[in-house]
């Protein structure tokens, strides 16, 4: 009989209502007279057992690879201490081989006595998975093979010390929980939400900027090698690529332990709790601010300030802040700023005051729009890489008569206007 209440280090897992269900229907199945009363919450657990591996795009074994999942997604002291060093002899990991023997037992659970009380054809098919590739929504192919390879490993060990040390060398390379297993996120009422749905774009696919991309990533890479970097301002014109930059180096620099929160303005007052809650991991976050830019009357600027640079606390090495903004200077000024008839007694100190928060940005990288040789290039080169059967004369004369009625030359434009080529075609 297994004893998952005897657990130490592994406990109030995400997804463990299906483990608990099952052990209890085990345990209640073995003293009952009609085991068949216990039908629907068998097939209920197996409902939400599929439904994860619908989730995950796992395959297989769905029994060892769930098992698998709550080992890889539950944060403990054991698993954290893994992620950032291994782990060598000593009782926190003890303790873990402990737990690990509770589960080792799991992998060989016995569903007959679950077959007799629904269908045993229904626990050899959950047991013999076929997976239709493309069919379900895996937050991130590569973890999730990572997943059902480690399955694989911890099923055919030899014995504990090697499910141990199966466990642990995945902890060390991919890391544990959401942040470990996501690359994006954003803030809900100050808890940290994986975002599973990320635009695919990468650097290359941002046709010209080469200074300012290689800007980017010079201080990105510095950055994750743990050397000096400093916050980052993109500016410029609408529709220049900013944003697809910042999405393109998360997804350039993710297996390097890059990952990114996204932050709006309201949100403002939770960035200390988020950073508590990340200064000790094994990865580095950069808290991103998209579309960044103030009005006279909103003051969450002065709190950015003092996050940024100004507060008591010392800002995590591992945290950087990155921002997109249409403003160079981030907040909206006025000419009576400066206008010596104001009304303002200290009109500098009101300047500087609207300047000082894009100065605390190190480094500031210039997006400008296009000219129309340039916007001409993007869209040949465009066309070029979607396929786009069209003469360059036809398609350069199409693209100028676009952008007249869609927002001017930018990458945007462009881009919009392949689409719609292809979207005829």
């Amino acid at each position: 009989m297994f004893h998952i209440d005897e657990l130490i280090i592994y406990r109030n897992f995400e997804n463990g209502d299906v483990l608990r269900d099952l052990i209890e229907v085990t345990a209640l199945a073995q003293e009952a007279e009609d085991i068949h009363i216990y039908r629907d919450k068998v097939f209920s657990a197996v409902n939400r057992l599929i439904e994860l591996s619908g989730v995950y795009g796992f395959k297989g074994n769905l029994w060892q690879d769930y098992l698998t999942l709550l080992i890889v997604s539950n944060e403990n002291a054991f698993s954290r201490a893994c992620e950032r060093c291994g782990m060598s002899d000593g009782t926190l990991k003890r303790l873990a081989v402990h737990d690990f023997m509770i589960f080792r037992e799991l992998f060989c659970y016995d569903f007959k006595l679950l077959g007799e009380i629904c269908d045993a054809s229904v626990f050899e098919m959950l047991l013999n998975y076929k997976r239709v590739e493309g069919s379900g929504r895996a937050f991130n192919k590569r973890i999730r093979d990572c997943i059902c390879e480690l399955s694989v490993a911890l099923a055919r060990s030899r014995g504990i010390d090697e499910f141990a040390e199966y466990v642990i060398d995945f902890y060390r390379r991919f890391g544990v929980g959401k942040l470990g297993l996501h690359k994006a996120f954003r803030i809900l009422e100050g808890e940290i939400i994986p975002i599973t749905n990320i635009a695919h774009v990468r650097l290359d696919d941002l046709v010209g900027y080469e200074s300012a991309k290689k800007q980017l990533t010079d201080n990105t890479e510095a950055f994750l090698k743990g050397k000096r970097a400093n916050n980052c301002l993109l500016y410029g014109d609408a529709g220049t690529g900013k944003s697809s930059s910042i999405k393109a180096i998360l997804n350039q620099y993710y297996e390097d332990g890059l990952r990114i929160i996204e932050v709006y303005k309201h949100q403002f007052r939770y960035i200390n709790d988020v950073i508590a809650q990340i200064k000790d991991r094994n990865y580095h976050f950069i808290l991103y601010m998209d579309d960044l830019s103030f009005e006279d009357f909103e003051t969450e600027y002065k709190y950015l300030k003092a996050v940024i640079e100004g507060g008591l606390e010392k800002k995590p090495q591992n945290v950087l802040i990155y921002a997109t903004s249409n403003r160079r200077h981030l907040i909206k000024e006025n000419f009576s700023d400066r206008d010596d008839w104001s009304g303002d007694v200290h009109k500098t100190d009101t300047v500087q005051e609207k300047l000082s928060l894009a100065a605390r940005f190190g480094v500031t990288i210039y997006f400008g729009s296009p000219d129309k040789k340039q916007f001409q290039n993007i869209v040949a080169e465009l066309a070029r890489r979607d396929g786009v059967k069209m003469s360059e004369d036809q398609l350069l004369l199409e693209a100028n008569r676009w952008e007249l009625n869609h927002g001017g030359f930018s990458g945007r434009t462009a881009r919009q206007f392949i689409d719609h080529l292809l979207g005829m075609q």
